[in-house]
């Protein structure tokens, strides 16, 4: 981006997409749309949908909370994230420099998971396990889930969800900016989550750079510190992150980033969110908020190439000399 014609290029890209198809608010609906109505207005033109009331006759949405797994599975094993600050796969300090940092895993039970939410323990817990874990570690309650309201989504992307994930945690929890390159549909079932989300032809104004990975390990006395992980020849593992956070963005050092349309939208218990792929996407959420999100992995077409080549001017991502 140094170049100033490719500089002028993005202001183009910013422009254009402000005047042309960026409104000023997100689309939203109170019936589920259908298939075709969906791949018209939103897939197609990769624009997210706000879903209110959609699952208010799931029986998930009445009956998850604390009251109802304490009485349905308190003793079940759990995997559970913990960090010090709230951010799971986020930036953190170490040794006065920025890592990127993974939370710690542990298994508990799920009364003591709940005890802990109530209790608001120091460190912070959230069930965050991303591979399918409502149908591979909650399947007692697979049942109170009705895919037959999803059936809109998996007839436009043509598939089944790769993976069906399951949340719930501390309303400290916060996921940090970055994207998925997967088609999501995000169901609040108790609670409610505040997205700030980004489109991806805002990449270049939203600055990301790499950082050496970590791991959150805890010691004796419970405190929790940075564990740096380390390459085959010993050398700081490195990954790509975005380097602003919306809730406070150093604008003096990224000034790009006020030249980006961020949406901030609160999803409640029973909405359903489609975040398209490939948007970038910073969330909150209340205590103890439950939700559940489907994965469909997204299709590498056409916009997927053009997103890849503006990586690419960017100064993003790792690509080899042809």
């Amino acid at each position: 981006m140094e170049q100033p014609f490719v500089k002028e290029a993005f202001k183009v890209l910013t422009r254009e997409a402000k005047d042309l198809f960026l409104g000023t608010s997100l689309p939203e609906t109170y019936g589920i749309p259908s298939a075709l109505e969906f791949v018209r207005d939103n897939v197609a033109k990769n624009m997210p949908l706000i879903i209110r009331e959609a699952t208010n006759d799931w029986p998930a949405v009445e009956k998850w909370n604390s009251k109802y797994f304490r009485e349905t599975f308190a003793d079940k094993e759990v995997t559970v994230a913990i960090t010090p600050n709230g951010y799971a796969d986020g930036l953190a300090k170490h040794d006065g420099a920025d890592f990127f940092v993974l939370p710690m895993e542990t298994q508990m039970s799920m009364g003591e998971f709940l005890d802990t939410l109530d209790r608001k323990d120091e460190n912070i817990l959230y069930i965050q396990r991303q591979n399918s874990n409502l149908t591979e570690d909650f399947y007692e309650l697979w049942r109170d889930v009705d895919m037959e309201k999803l059936k809109f989504a998996s007839e436009a992307f043509n598939k089944q969800p790769d993976a069906i994930n399951f949340w719930m945690g501390d309303d400290r929890a916060i996921t940090s900016t970055h994207k998925d390159p997967y088609e999501n549909i995000y169901c609040v079932i108790s609670g409610y989550k505040d997205f700030i989300l980004i489109p991806p032809v805002d990449l270049h104004n939203v600055p990301r750079k790499k950082y050496p990975m970590g791991i959150y390990m805890q010691e004796d006395d419970g405190t929790m510190v940075v564990e740096p992980i380390l390459d085959e020849i010993c050398k700081p593992r490195l990954i790509e992150w975005v380097s602003i956070d919306p809730l406070e963005p150093d604008l003096e050092r990224y000034p790009q980033y006020a030249n980006a349309t961020a949406y901030e939208i609160r999803v409640n218990a029973g909405d359903m969110l489609y975040l398209p792929s490939l948007w970038y996407h910073h969330v909150r959420q209340s205590h103890k908020c439950i939700a559940v999100n489907f994965w469909y992995d997204m299709d590498y077409d056409a916009r997927y190439c053009y997103y890849k080549m503006t990586e690419k001017l960017c100064g993003y991502g790792d690509y080899e000399e042809d």
